[in-house]
């Protein structure tokens, strides 16, 4: 095979791309990605030792984070970035070795490859590439460990990413993803304790959401009750999509009074419930639906479109002129708009030029979508929601968190929402909802029965709101709160939230549409007999399961 890789739900017949990705990235792509993971292991190797010796580089954090986001699916798809950073990356890694030498370190005979291994130029760092892949480690389980742990970092680096650019972040994350890396290239280490480190970086998945909510609330306020427009006005327009809301900021700053409007798409939407974006007049809403739907909403929008993060599709050509890269993301062919520099905005003259001269948006729908029930603002509506579970109003929650995608099989989440009993009320974060915030759903005692806390990393507001509730009823388990979880996931972010609940005690969490092709049978086994992960049904099956 050209390739593996099966870090996503919609790998290839369920068990991994092996030609090409279903994501669009190819051969060359995956490939490299590999060798920048791999790469990325070494140096988290020398950063391990260098801590010891208190040695902590600010520079090596970030490129492991930055490394690590550009990975994740769905974020960058230019193989010369990915020649550029794994080159970075090799200098990184000297010069940590040179720290460790002069500050009176030793390095170990037995040094891992990945900690050694050199080339500088693109044809051998593609032969690299093709010998180090995930299958590699011939042992399924122990493989099956390693990329569970090393898709927990990916997204653990995502959202610690997000916080950095906002100017927060913490030594104790940055040493643990050198410390998870470093441990996947350690033989002697077996199931028991690769399944602890998973365990391990669902704490510093707490840590890290709970820090990237701070910075958050603290930059631009907490999440509250919004409603969001999802129609369009007759300015020419610039679509923002991602998750990144500093880059939204400063979008929004520069576009104000020049006529040009700003909509959100896919997991930018829950940006309209931050007081501190309410002020922009031209800040008018959603336009569209989440990411795989962008083939068809880039081209109506008409404008350009800028991709923060994650969750970029290929462009096609009739629309590919219009889109802008920025971050870690990256497509060949496709500008790019440079990082900021110390102390100043990144400059969006062009995009905004761009804008200018393009026809507003194509209407596609009309409307509201209400949002902003992150945990501040269900907490404040505490005493409503536990007298609505006390007087039987209210009978069961149901987290239903996590992404959306192409598979058809995914509107079962649409209708398991729209099957569910008028007495039950759905908690969400992420682009899953988009199977259902645009039904009817009706709210109970004035409480909405679709709370939706915002983006992926919002997640953490669910947890939060189902400790206060643990609390609040007097309960010593989480388990015992009339909630359920039946959560679809999609990347490595999911993976990263999935861990961060386990690792808070909750069980019986639901995974759909299918299981992680990554978890080999046995580990799967542990999961189910350890944390009840299960998968799903169909909706009348498991709506049974849930409500008996």
């Amino acid at each position: 095979m050209s390739m593996f890789c099966y870090q996503c739900q919609e790998t290839a017949k369920g068990s991994g791309c092996t030609i090409k990705g279903v994501c669009g990235k190819t051969e060359d792509v995956a490939n490299l990605q590999d060798l920048l993971i791999y790469t990325l292991k070494g140096i988290s190797i020398y950063a391990v030792q260098a801590r010891a010796l208190g040695i902590e580089r600010a520079d090596v954090d970030k490129f492991i984070m930055e490394s690590l986001f550009a990975t994740i699916t769905n974020v960058n798809f230019d193989k010369n970035i990915f020649i550029g950073r794994i080159k970075e990356g090799l200098a990184l890694r000297e010069q940590l070795k040179q720290d460790i030498l002069a500050a009176g370190g030793t390095l170990p005979d037995n040094l891992h490859d990945s900690a050694s291994w050199y080339a500088d130029n693109a044809a051998d760092l593609e032969r690299k590439a093709a010998t180090i892949g995930i299958l590699a480690t011939e042992n399924e389980d122990i493989r099956s460990l390693r990329e569970l742990l090393t898709y927990g970092l990916k997204g653990m680096a995502a959202y610690a990413e997000h916080a950095y650019a906002l100017g927060y972040n913490d030594p104790e994350i940055f040493a643990f993803i050198a410390k998870g890396l470093a441990a996947t290239t350690d033989d002697s280490l077996g199931a028991d304790d690769l399944v602890g480190l998973a365990m391990e970086a669902g704490k510093y998945g707490v840590n890290v959401m709970a820090l990237l909510d701070k910075a958050n609330t603290s930059t631009y306020g907490n999440p509250e009750i919004t409603k969001v427009n999802i129609g369009v006005r007759s300015n020419p327009g610039i679509l923002i999509s991602g998750h990144d809301l500093k880059d939204l900021e400063e979008l929004l700053q520069q576009t104000q009074g020049t006529g040009v409007d700003v909509y959100t798409h896919g997991e930018m939407l829950p940006a309209h419930y931050y007081p501190a974006f309410k002020k922009y007049s031209h800040f008018v809403g959603n336009y569209g639906n989440a990411w795989w739907k962008q083939e068809q909403e880039f081209e109506s929008f008409n404008g350009p479109i800028l991709m923060t993060t994650n969750c970029l599709v290929p462009p096609k050509d009739s629309y590919k002129d219009r889109v802008y890269t920025t971050g870690v993301v990256g497509f060949e062919g496709v500008k790019h708009i440079p990082d900021r520099q110390e102390g100043k905005a990144k400059d969006f003259s062009a995009i905004i030029a761009q804008a200018k001269k393009c026809p507003p948006p194509t209407e596609i729908e009309r409307g509201e979508l209400v949002g902003g029930f992150a945990h501040e603002q269900v907490l404040a509506l505490a005493d409503t929601v536990v007298n609505a579970v006390k007087s039987g109003a209210i009978k069961h929650f149901f987290v239903m968190a996590g992404c959306d995608g192409r598979m058809k099989s995914r509107s079962y989440y649409g209708d398991f929402a729209e099957a569910l009993p008028k007495d039950t009320v759905i908690l969400t974060a992420g682009c899953a909802k988009y199977k259902y915030n645009k039904l009817n759903l009706g709210d109970i005692g004035g409480v909405p029965r679709l709370l939706d806390a915002g983006q992926c990393n919002d997640s953490y507001s669910l947890a939060v709101v189902a400790l206060k509730l643990k609390e609040v009823f007097g309960l010593d388990d989480v388990n015992k709160l009339p909630i359920s979880y039946n959560i679809s996931w999609y990347e490595q972010k999911a993976v990263i939230v999935l861990l961060a609940l386990l690792y808070l005690g909750v069980k019986n969490i639901h995974l759909g549409p299918t299981l992680p092709a990554f978890l080999s049978p046995n580990v799967a086994k542990v999961l189910v007999e350890n944390f009840g992960i299960g998968g799903i049904s169909t909706v009348e099956d498991d709506m049974k399961m849930f409500l008996g």
